[in-house]
């Protein structure tokens, strides 16, 4: 255990912490902690956020949020996990500004809402071509309707 997770798992008293190896560590929280536990490794601890990833998988959508500690070369990843009958969490951003185009994609392709972010509005599908509420990184995303044939396979 480092330093910091002692800190957090006193101030996020119903936290798992679980190390991976001395360099990293995964910072397990509710979803209603995200944002405190996202605001206190980035601004009081002085972690930098390096990327966030959203996982489908079979018991919800998890989401990691990758956090570099710099001085020592330690990463803190802060993890939870959201129900596919409730797919949001509070948004960082507003906390952790670089977190901004990550939750934007996470949300669609994952379909994953971030309530309190500022800008929502897709960055990798195209609003003319792409059917609303069609989340392509989700276990249950149906590729052939989107599977556009190659030029080489009309010969």
């Amino acid at each position: 255990m480092t330093e910091i997770t002692k800190q957090f798992q006193r101030r996020f008293a119903d936290s798992e912490v679980q190390a991976w190896n001395p360099r990293r560590y995964y910072l397990a929280v509710e979803r209603d902690k995200v944002v405190a536990a996202a605001e206190f490794l980035f601004r009081e601890i002085g972690c930098r956020f390096s990327i966030a990833t959203g996982i489908d998988t079979r018991d919800g959508f998890e989401i990691l949020y990758h956090f570099s500690h710099d001085a020592s070369g330690v990463i803190y990843t802060l993890k939870t996990l959201v129900p596919k009958d409730d797919p949001q969490v509070a948004s960082i951003t507003p906390k952790v500004p670089a977190a901004n185009w990550i939750e934007r994609e996470m949300k669609e392709l994952l379909g994953i809402d971030f309530p309190g972010h500022p800008n929502l509005k897709p960055l990798l599908t195209s609003d003319t071509d792409w059917e609303p509420c069609q989340y392509p990184l989700r276990r249950d995303f149906d590729r052939e309707p989107h599977v556009k044939p190659k030029p080489w396979d009309d010969k």
